[in-house]
């Protein structure tokens, strides 16, 4: 049995509130306590007398970051480059996410899945190939499909195999409902997104929508579509929070129609997220880094240039959210809609240790990966 390690600072969040003057009591990589002082015993960790410690964030829509793209290279390596650049930047659980590409890409990144797992990486998110062609995005109009069967068995195989989460973000128009049963039925968690579906197309199988007001049709009296779908209660909601992918109107529009337990922030983010480069190359485009966006030189977006640190910030410092609450968007929620939320995304005896460490301006100290303690 490893020493245990005390890490406090100024106040802890737990899935009851803050806990002022108290810290957390680390063993064997999982959370044994929270306690006033350390006990007899322990190993104190350098941690700043200020900092808060939050649940470790966990972003569930990752396409790259350190100059690594996951499309580029779909690799156990690659996968832990990208999680370890964002946990700099304040995240401690990714799913490294693999865009509309052509089947041997995929099969590439099923099979590095199990030898990736671990250091941060929590899954897998594949989104696409099966959307709209009325509603691509920056996704390659040529690898998108509808699935066949060699794609509904290779994912019914890899979530049967892999023990942790599998997400496929699909459009529910291009998916027989049929099949979406089957994928649900063998694990595999589904998201609408990339697609003009109606309302009624939402079918039971899916139980969240991938970047909600971001490539799908808007909401119309007679035609609501996946975004009321994806207002409702019911239904998980990824949300891009730069103030650029969704306008802070209908940010506010989000919060008061959502449970706060239905909310999740994403970063969406690429190759360049924690490095200074000004562009990089999307499936042979190249994107631009400017004004806050990453885009083509027509000004099509293609993801963000967002940590989820800075979410948790926008949402508080523009929208007037409570950091608890924010927090909780970035950490318990995603665990929970990745049904992994009885072991990870909050402060808790018996989680995984892994801890955000934040300032009371919600920039980021450091983190603590099951146990492990690292500056930002």
């Amino acid at each position: 049995m490893s020493v245990p390690i005390f890490y406090q600072g100024r106040a802890v969040l737990t899935p009851e509130g803050w806990r002022e003057h108290h810290g957390v009591l680390v063993q064997d990589r999982r959370i044994a306590a929270i306690l006033p002082r350390a006990p007899s015993g322990a190993a104190r960790a350098a941690v700043p007398p200020e900092a808060w410690l939050a649940p470790g964030f966990i972003d569930i829509q990752v396409n790259g970051g350190g100059g690594a793209l996951f499309n580029d290279d779909p690799s156990a390596a690659c996968a832990r480059h990208i999680a370890a650049a964002h946990r700099r930047l304040g995240t401690t659980g990714i799913l490294p996410t693999l865009i509309t590409s052509a089947q041997d890409t995929m099969a590439q990144a099923a099979a590095a899945m199990p030898a990736a797992l671990g250091q941060g990486v929590l899954g897998i998110h594949f989104e696409g190939p099966f959307l709209s062609p009325g509603k691509p995005g920056v996704h390659r109009a040529d690898y998108l499909r509808a699935p066949a069967g060699d794609d509904l068995r290779r994912l019914e195989t890899l979530a049967g195999t892999l023990a942790a989460p599998v997400l496929l973000t699909l459009a529910p128009e291009c998916v027989p409902e049929s099949a979406q049963a089957r994928l649900a039925a063998a694990g595999v968690i589904l998201a609408a997104g990339h697609s003009v579906a109606s309302f009624e197309q939402i079918g039971p199988a899916i139980t969240g929508v991938t970047h909600i007001f971001n490539a799908m049709a808007p909401i119309a009296a007679r035609a609501p579509g996946v975004a009321a779908a994806g207002l409702g209660a019911t239904l998980y909601a990824g949300v891009i929070a730069d103030l650029i992918h969704v306008h802070p109107a209908l940010l506010r529009v989000l919060i008061a129609a959502k449970p706060a337990d239905r909310i999740m922030l994403v970063s969406d983010s690429m190759s360049v997220a924690g490095t200074a480069a000004e562009s990089f190359t999307l499936q042979g485009r190249q994107i631009l880094r400017r004004g806050g966006r990453l885009e083509t030189a027509d000004g099509v977006l293609a993801g963000a240039d967002l940590s989820l640190a800075q979410a948790v910030r926008n949402m508080v410092d523009a929208l007037g959210v409570a950091p608890e609450t924010a927090i909780g968007w970035a950490s318990a929620v995603p665990a929970d809609f990745l049904r992994i939320g009885a072991a990870r995304g909050r402060i808790a005896p018996g989680l995984a240790a892994d801890l955000t460490l934040l300032t009371p301006a919600l920039e980021v100290i450091g983190t603590v990966l099951a146990g492990e303690h690292a500056p930002a």
